[in-house]
């Protein structure tokens, strides 16, 4: 099973190359050297958190070494997974959600899964509802 920690890593290696020309090498061993980090302190905070997008790519990035490409939006999926008890505590409709964002679907009681391209929108129709109810709530909190 090839680990979605490999399109961050394409990124990673695409950006740090153009952006701080760091060379291929230098920054394989950064990634390698931060691993334990990542292992330790990055992926148990994704059980903490309510809502989770993640972008899964639809081609091949197995190797991400010598990936040339970052997979494009509309070249991946993202899962969008609820912590249990997540859908009550912010309302939200998951039929409302498969109504607005077309050709998305649940691929399990807890996780919807859309296109890579309609990522800002479906984070738009989520979030947006939680931000404002987050507002109101401090507003008459104070």
């Amino acid at each position: 099973m090839v680990p979605i920690t490999n399109l961050e890593w394409i990124q990673k290696i695409h950006r740090d190359n153009a952006e701080r020309g760091y060379s291929a090498e230098t920054i394989v061993d950064t990634i390698l050297r931060r691993m334990p980090d990542y292992i330790n302190h990055i992926c148990p905070q994704f059980s903490k958190t309510d809502i989770n997008f993640q972008r899964v790519p639809t081609i091949d990035t197995s190797n991400p070494f010598i990936c040339r490409n970052i997979p494009t939006p509309d070249e991946s999926f993202v899962i969008i997974h609820f912590r249990k008890g997540s859908r009550e505590k912010w309302g939200i409709d998951f039929s409302y959600l498969l109504g607005m964002i077309h050709d998305s679907f649940m691929s399990s009681p807890t996780s919807l899964v859309v296109n890579g391209g309609k990522m800002g929108f479906a984070m738009e129709l989520i979030l947006t509802p939680i931000i404002h109810r987050m507002i109101e709530e401090k507003k008459s909190s104070s």
